[in-house]
């Protein structure tokens, strides 16, 4: 089986240089077939196997060592971080978690240092026909549902007409990279035939020699799936992306000033899109027309979106905890009781996390948590056993989310009574949801409801219109009656004209 690179080589070579599929066999030294075989292959969608991925030990402390060689370019030379002294450090913050060698950590931070190695050379001037675009993150603070957060949003501009869209994110992750940019090309509908970026860790893994770089295979599998060429700038050359540094500071004022605030981050998404969409209708800065114009002619050379959309998310595994619960990304969330000490299946997405079980079954679904957000619990899984445990329930963060009268009525109910109505709960939540549990509940009670059945009877009326009637079965000596139909038309001889007969 080719690599991904293999396979972009392949692909490469011709959509971007026309070469022939027997003349890529022979350049490259594989079978006729399997050049046929990725050349026609248009769905590169990751696909989900229940089966663990290791991933490099210091891979989680690449951001933080980032970090600290980025300062160390503004610090005096003999105050500069040493291999040893990153070693040193992990193990300061880390403690027994960090277990990696010196060794491997001089190895990892001379990696670092090679992608920040600068490479002062001159300006040139670049020109970019219609079609190309370019992309970078901007930092914007934002307001959703009530809580700030410190976020990013993805900029892509298009240097031919200057037309440009963003997408607002809690992070600057691949997953947010991606997502922002697979909802600008279903919005635009086509795929940009060449896109510009800086070197983001989300999509290089490696600055090589002369150019050459190792991409990330998330960003590569992606690439490839919409057919785009990326390009990449210089270490320390954002002026190659000039178009979209200053759309990164356009969308900051004209978008994000004063702080944006709303409900819901997705369906805020979809606003933006339309907005800059409307921003087009203004003059380009060097006076060639209107940008919406230009942008038509961008589009026209755009490549047509692939048949099967691409899904975003990072797989990763982990084991549930005694409580069902599992850390992500160092976040906690919860699955279900019946997954303590299992392995689970994490497929996060820029948005939401679903957790899977062994089998990739679903067993919930998270809004993925970014900021100051640490714990995600969702208690409907948790049911079952908690009507077990009733006196567990007012412990447990479902009862702060009860409605007030039913609080009042569980605090009412005995042991029995609480543990039916838990059951109750639970089996109406399992068959049509939560709310629908809730709203039974406080029907039922509203109208003097005390028990469990009785409760169970509105919540019958509620879901089907009508009560349950129940199979009645007769005994044997029960005589089987004849039916009987009654004749009414006796009541008209009743009836004589003038009035009733006497």
């Amino acid at each position: 089986m080719l690599t991904m690179d293999q396979i972009y080589r392949i692909k490469n070579m011709r959509k971007f240089e026309g070469k022939s599929l027997r003349k890529i066999s022979k350049i490259t030294g594989h079978d006729f077939e399997t050049v046929k075989k990725y050349v026609t292959k248009i769905n590169f969608n990751y696909e989900l196997r229940p089966k663990q991925r290791r991933q490099g030990k210091l891979s989680p402390y690449r951001d933080i060592v980032t970090t600290w060689l980025v300062k160390d370019q503004q610090a005096p030379h003999k105050q500069q971080h040493t291999a040893r002294r990153v070693y040193d450090r992990l193990r300061e913050l880390y403690g027994e978690a960090f277990d990696a060698s010196e060794r491997s950590v001089r190895k990892f931070v001379a990696g670092i240092r090679e992608e920040l190695q600068m490479n002062p050379k001159g300006f040139l001037p670049l020109e970019h026909p219609p079609g190309e675009a370019q992309a970078d993150f901007g930092e914007a603070r934002f307001i959703e549902n009530g809580i700030t957060y410190d976020g990013y949003y993805l900029n892509m501009s298009y240097p031919h007409s200057n037309g440009g869209h963003t997408q607002l994110f809690k992070s600057a992750n691949q997953e947010c990279l991606l997502e922002g940019m697979k909802a600008i090309f279903e919005h635009i509908g086509g795929v940009p035939t060449a896109i510009w970026f800086d070197n983001m860790s989300t999509a290089v893994r490696k600055v090589k020699e002369y150019g050459k770089r190792d991409l990330a295979q998330g960003f590569l599998r992606f690439m490839m799936h919409y057919g785009f060429q990326s390009n990449f700038c210089n270490p320390n050359s954002g002026h190659e992306k000039g178009s979209v540094e200053n759309k990164v500071g356009y969308h900051r004022r004209n978008l994000f000033v004063p702080i944006p605030e709303f409900k819901e981050l997705k369906e805020y998404n979809k606003e933006l899109l339309l907005r800059c969409d409307r921003d087009m209708n203004r003059m380009h800065y060097k006076g060639h027309g209107r940008i919406e114009d230009l942008f038509r002619e961008d589009k026209l050379e755009c490549f047509k979106l692939p048949k099967v959309p691409f899904y975003v998310f990072l797989h990763e595994f982990a084991k549930a905890d005694n409580y069902g619960k599992i850390k992500f990304d160092g976040r906690i969330y919860s699955t279900s009781p019946d997954m303590a000490g299992r392995q689970v299946t994490i497929k996060a997405g820029a948005y939401d996390i679903d957790l899977l079980d062994d089998d990739c079954r679903p067993i919930v679904r998270h809004r993925r948590l970014y900021g100051e957000e640490k714990e995600a619990m969702y208690w409907i899984p948790y049911l079952d056993l908690m009507s077990k445990r009733p006196t567990a329930l007012k412990y447990s963060g479902l009862f702060n989310q009860l409605p007030g009268i039913m609080k009042e009525y569980l605090d009412q109910c005995d042991y029995e009574r609480k543990k039916q109505s838990l059951k109750l709960l639970s089996r109406m939540t399992m068959t049509t949801g939560f709310d629908t549990a809730i709203e039974a509940f406080e029907e039922g009670i509203k109208l003097g409801a005390r028990d469990p059945d009785s409760i169970w009877a509105v919540y019958c009326r509620l879901t089907t219109g009508t009560l349950p009637e129940p199979e009645v079965k007769l005994p044997n000596t029960v005589p089987e009656l004849k039916k009987y139909t009654p004749n009414i038309k006796i009541y008209d001889e009743l009836f004589v004209p003038g009035g009733l007969s006497s």
